[in-house]
């Protein structure tokens, strides 16, 4: 990590952004209209997403050279998805063409004391039947600074776990920063399937996202006091947890959301880092919510932006807060604010007023 910290500090002193990879799904998002159920649903809205798209989208708005890895059908569908990336920015140059299946996932928006559903129809999409040979990897990595995954794409098939620790491999040969948001999903694996993966591939990561519920379903480490679904937060119990998985792993920095469920229309938001000295909760937000799906993947690459870019660790961590609570106002999976619009949150402007 040492020379990619000295890499950054060139790129600072003439300006020039960072070349960001990540890998993984992207799929076909089928949203309820407004709040209404799945039951009632005579049509549905189309974006598409997923958790490592999300964050290249992000990075590519905040003026990286930001790619996008996976396997897409040949059809007019892969098509699509390619083209959802292309316009934000997205390099798709790395993405092999193949299989017959986009993966899909329904959503139903909840409000007040109504929780938000998620339906997968993923099974055998593209991206989980890649082999190895699709992608070349020291290619993909030649000159980049930054790899970023989520513990949602070592779950979606035993193919697309081993062709992803090729990929870190890879990165690590050419001496690039790699982050990984751990992303717990029940409805992909369990704790112990998760926890016999996901340990491995620790050993090529220097920077961890997640929160507790993740560290212990990925990872083992034992929940103090917080209750993640809870209003309440007990930030000592992160602490512990944080301390525990940096002694493990090695990790460089550690850093998670904090989410107040006070209903599915209004959350509490925060986060906490930590550099293996010094933990550092940022400001609070209470948010409005329009669509929370891709709010942690809108932390993550803005974590990544705030790191490369601001002074401190400290201050990268309030850049990605401000981003994600942005990102949970506006429909759909991607973070589609600007680096300026950011920036106006931090500095403490949250008045909303109309921009004339």
């Amino acid at each position: 990590m040492k020379n990619t910290i000295i890499k950054f500090l060139i790129r600072k002193v003439i300006r020039i952004m960072a070349k960001v990879i990540t890998m993984g799904e992207i799929m076909l998002r089928l949203s309820t209209p407004g709040f209404s159920r799945f039951s009632q649903a005579q049509s549905f809205d189309v974006c598409y997403g997923g958790g490592e798209a999300n964050v290249a989208v992000s990075l590519a708005n905040y003026g990286h050279e930001a790619y996008f890895v996976s396997k897409l059908p040949k059809h007019e569908i892969g098509q699509a998805a390619v083209n959802s990336l292309r316009q934000y920015g997205v390099k798709t140059d790395f993405i092999a063409r193949g299989g017959d299946r986009v993966g899909v996932y329904f959503l139903e928006t909840g409000a007040s004391m109504r929780a938000s559903k998620v339906v997968y129809d993923r099974a055998d999409s593209a991206i989980a039947q890649a082999d190895i040979e699709d992608f070349d990897f020291d290619a993909i990595f030649k000159d980049a600074d930054w790899f970023h995954w989520t513990g949602i794409t070592p779950a979606i098939s035993e193919k697309s776990a081993v062709v992803l620790e090729e990929a870190l491999k890879a990165a690590k040969r050419n001496d690039v920063t790699v982050s990984v948001d751990l992303n717990f999903r029940k409805k992909l694996w369990t704790p112990e399937q998760a926890q016999k993966v996901m340990k491995n591939l620790m050993q090529y990561v220097d920077v961890c996202i997640g929160n507790e519920e993740d560290a212990e379903k990925c990872l083992g480490f034992k929940p103090g006091d917080t209750n993640v679904e809870s209003g309440e937060l007990e930030l000592e119990g992160y602490k512990k947890i944080f301390k525990e998985m940096k002694e493990e792993f090695g990790f460089k920095i550690l850093a998670t959301t904090l989410r107040e469920s006070i209903s599915a229309s209004e959350n509490g938001w925060s986060a906490l880092i930590y550099d293996g000295n010094e933990f550092y909760h940022s400001k609070h937000y209470n948010i409005k919510l329009v669509d929370r799906v891709g709010g942690g993947d809108s932390f993550s690459g803005g974590l990544i932006h705030g790191l490369l870019t601001r002074e401190n660790f400290k201050a990268g961590l309030e850049y990605a807060v401000a981003a994600s609570a942005l990102k949970q106002t506006i429909p759909g999976d991607f973070n589609l604010v600007m680096e300026d619009e950011v920036e106006v949150l931090v500095q403490g402007d949250a008045s909303g007023r109309v921009q004339r």
